[in-house]
């Protein structure tokens, strides 16, 4: 990957504040503390990469950002109950009707998944930044 391993882990983990702090409801949306949270991972993922000169910083990113996604996806599964004040979201429309444990089930593979891909999508995006500075490094040192 071109870090270790450990390296990989502890990079995801620092997303990991602001998912607890948001769930909890500390932290709101649109708010300069919130756009804290959400850049400066990432900002923190790219410098690593960087300065420990990864051959391949995409690479490595994106499985920062899929232990990100992972962190992400359990961070919101422990705290469902209350993220959502006791009151949990439901489904809507023709699958008003279905069963409450079977739509508490469907929205929490739901947010699994979106987890996931947020987590993967993050990754990807700081991959590529990392991957342009990289090239641009490299040709201004020649």
């Amino acid at each position: 990957m071109g870090l270790p391993v450990v390296a990989i882990a502890g990079l995801a983990l620092l997303g990991a504040p602001r998912v607890v702090l948001h769930d909890l409801g500390v932290l709101s949306e649109g708010t300069a503390l919130n756009a804290v949270f959400v850049l400066a991972p990432p900002l923190v993922w790219v410098l690593v990469v960087l300065l420990a000169r990864v051959t391949i910083p995409f690479r490595a990113l994106l499985a920062v950002g899929a232990g990100y996604g992972v962190l992400l996806a359990v961070i919101h599964q422990l705290l469902w109950t209350h993220a959502f004040g006791g009151a949990p979201p439901q489904l809507g429309g023709t699958l008003a009707d279905l069963d409450p444990t079977a739509q508490e089930a469907l929205l929490r593979g739901n947010a699994v998944v979106s987890s996931l891909v947020t987590g993967l999508v993050v990754g990807a995006l700081t991959g590529l930044v990392a991957l342009a500075l990289t090239v641009l490094l490299r040709r201004a040192r020649r």
